[in-house]
């Protein structure tokens, strides 16, 4: 059931969190969300459950029983409240209609979209002389038994203000009609939950209750009193009964004014009955009298002319019909046994006449009666029909139904229910659906902002999506690296172009990786040539030795790159220069975020008049590591092209980080 896993997911949801839901359904492999009116594996549920034991690392029986309590509750905030709180007045009442209330959900809601899917529970109830109670709970699902005591706790609680307590008393497997269902039979004992005001105002206050029952009970007359007492005791049919003071007795049954009773009521029945055969048979022309051998005695017109067999008095009953639900032999001591049950009789189609053996056939849903006198028991039933399809399909007519039965205004009005479950079933789907579009959009987004934060930096990237300008910033001190390949002219003459690209590629993905390790910002690529920068688009006052680290990772990870010609590694020349840019963002089409600026010109000299595996350091690149911790030795002055002499430098090490710190190995 949906609204089963639902609830279980909401359980989880809210007691332990969004992330021991999505641990738990991942290793029960099911998926995340569930439909109300769709039908789901058992085996679902039941991975769901065992799961459940083994993340929360608590019994079996516990979490069935948490499941059965929380179930309550979801089926309350549901929308079943009213529904509940209205099966009874006491917790015998309740669970004695409860089977009723399954079988009128099961059959004219869920049964409207999977009538062969479902395969509800039954319970029956019986009454101990010493006011316990004796549940029988009947399932095909083994092992899911616990959530009944959950359950029916919290309805008592909720509903009847008192706290029970259950336990299995025998546990067995019954051969049904449909095969072996588990039977468990519980053991239910009640005590009452004063609130604590009226406990404190009982025992406080016992002389004066006392002395109020004296005065109270010298205004009463004796006989009617008596009287009261009398037919409360007869009538006293609240299971567990609760010990009353005898104030609350006497404030529960007289009312102002002398001796009138206020629950007190005993029927009255006539000597004789007071309707002839004819009238009864047409008045209720769905029903039937059977015996102990299920020998037909009596039945309606109606019925009598939907099966004519029945005309026949003295036929056996089974002939003709048999027991939908609940799922019981078709035996007089098994009817005996579900009395509180509503039955659900289905015609045979093979006793049927030939020209009506194409129709559907037609199901009855009523009540069992137990007739003492006369050793018989009568079936008051209504056909069940959900729709005027149904009734067209067996060629039935509305008249054919007793104006006083509501299966008429059932009919018809679940016509307008059948329109807006249908409706409510699509706009759950749509809304699943929509969740599920939203869900792969929010992955493609942070696909599309992935690879457009690759391209510019993240702040500037949000205003261009916002449609904001994105204005040019200076900064005053940055540290900008250039880096090309030895002899990259020669290897590109001697080899086909796919080569080139795999071995830049190759290349290239080892020094992004650097660039996520020591933080800095790659501004682009052109053939060969490889710039990044440190301190921009983010300040930092470590942008040299940020952009040293990764300039000693590049030698590093370039020895794993081969030459396509001559199969050794291949060799990269490094230059740095420290100094102050402008950065903005050029262009609308593909727009790039670029640096101006002498500091650029001055790196990429540093590049060009460098060694091989080597990585040249300006004089005010130099300034800023020499201090840090890293090996550097003099070049000396040499010639720079339109800059005239620098003096320049050679970065050797890192004096304080290892091979794999400097290229982000654990």
């Amino acid at each position: 059931y949906g609204f089963i896993n639902t609830c279980l997911k909401s359980l989880v949801v809210e007691k332990y969190g969004e992330e021991t839901w999505e641990k738990l359904r991942l290793q029960a492999g099911v998926q995340d969300s569930f439909l109300t009116f769709e039908v789901y594996k058992d085996e679902i549920t039941m991975q769901l459950i065992d799961k459940a034991c083994k993340v929360l690392g608590v019994p079996a029986d516990t979490v069935l029983r948490e499941f059965g309590k929380y179930f309550f509750e979801f089926c309350k905030r549901s929308g079943y409240d009213h529904m509940l709180r209205t099966l009874g007045g006491n917790l015998y009442e309740f669970i004695e209609n409860l089977d009723a209330l399954h079988s009128y959900l099961f059959w004219f809601w869920f049964c409207l979209f999977f009538p062969q899917e479902m395969n509800a529970p039954s319970f029956r109830v019986e009454k101990n002389e010493d006011g316990s109670m004796h549940l029988h709970y009947y399932s095909d699902r083994r092992g899911l038994c616990h959530i009944v005591p959950g359950i029916i706790g919290a309805a008592a609680l909720d509903f009847f203000n008192i706290e029970i307590s259950m336990k299995i008393v025998n546990q067995t497997e019954e051969e049904e009609r449909t095969g072996k269902k588990e039977h468990i039979v519980f053991l239910v004992t009640q005590n009452p939950l004063f609130p604590c005001k009226e406990r404190n105002e009982f025992s406080s206050s016992s002389r004066c209750l006392v002395d109020s029952e004296k005065q109270f009970e010298n205004q009463l007359n004796k006989e009617d009193l008596e009287k009261a007492k009398n037919a409360i005791g007869d009538r006293g049919n609240s299971v567990c009964p609760v010990k009353k003071s005898h104030w609350k007795t006497l404030r529960g049954i007289i009312t102002l004014g002398k001796g009138k009773l206020l629950r007190g009521f005993d029927p009255v029945y006539p000597k004789s009955l007071w309707i002839d055969t004819k009238t009864f048979c047409n008045g209720l022309p769905f029903h039937m009298v059977f015996d102990k051998e299920l020998k037909v005695k009596q039945a309606g017109v109606s019925i009598q002319k939907i099966v004519p067999g029945l005309q026949t008095m003295g036929i056996c009953l089974d002939q003709y019909f048999r027991i939908v639900h609940p799922e019981v032999p078709f035996t007089i001591s098994s009817i005996q046994k579900f009395i509180n049950s509503q039955f659900v009789f289905q015609t045979r189609r093979e006793m049927m006449p030939e020209s009506w053996k194409e129709r559907p056939m037609l199901e009855l849903r009523g009540q069992m009666m137990w007739m003492e006198s006369l050793q018989c028991m009568l079936y008051l039933c209504s056909p069940l029909l959900r729709t005027l399809h149904e009734l067209e399909e067996r060629q039935m007519h509305i008249a054919d139904i007793a104006p006083h039965d509501v299966t008429r205004d059932l009919i018809l009005l679940n016509q307008q229910r059948l329109a807006e479950m249908e409706l409510s079933n699509q706009l759950e789907r749509k809304k699943e659906e929509l969740r599920i579009l939203s869900k792969h959009l929010e992955e493609e987004k942070k696909k599309t902002e992935a690879l457009l934060y690759a391209m510019l930096p993240q702040h500037v990237a949000n205003q261009l999506k916002e449609g904001k300008r994105v204005e040019a910033g200076e900064f005053k001190e940055c540290t900008i690296l250039f880096s090309d390949v030895v002899t990259f002219t020669n290897i590109c003459a001697q080899c086909e172009p796919i080569q080139i690209v795999l071995m830049l590629n190759s290349m290239y993905l080892r020094f992004d990786r650097l660039t996520t390790v020591h933080d800095v910002y790659k501004v682009e690529t052109i053939g060969d040539a490889y710039m990044v920068v440190g301190g921009v688009p983010v300040p930092v006052p470590t942008h040299a030795e940020r952009v040293a680290n990764f300039a000693l990772g590049m030698i590093m990870a370039a020895k794993g790159v081969q030459n396509p010609v001559s199969g050794n590694p291949i060799q990269i020349r490094v230059g740095i220069h420290t100094g102050p840019v402008l950065a903005g963002v050029v262009g609308e089409k593909m727009p790039r975020y670029c640096l101006f600026g002498d500091t650029v010109n001055i790196a990429s000299r540093m590049e060009s008049h460098g060694v091989p595996s080597k990585i040249h350091l300006s004089s005010s690149a130099y300034q800023c590591l020499k201090y840090k911790n890293f090996e550097i030795t003099e070049r000396g002055e040499i010639e720079v092209k339109g800059k005239g002499k620098m003096h320049t430098y050679f970065l050797i090490r890192n004096k304080s980080a290892t091979e794999n710190e400097i290229m982000g190995r654990p």
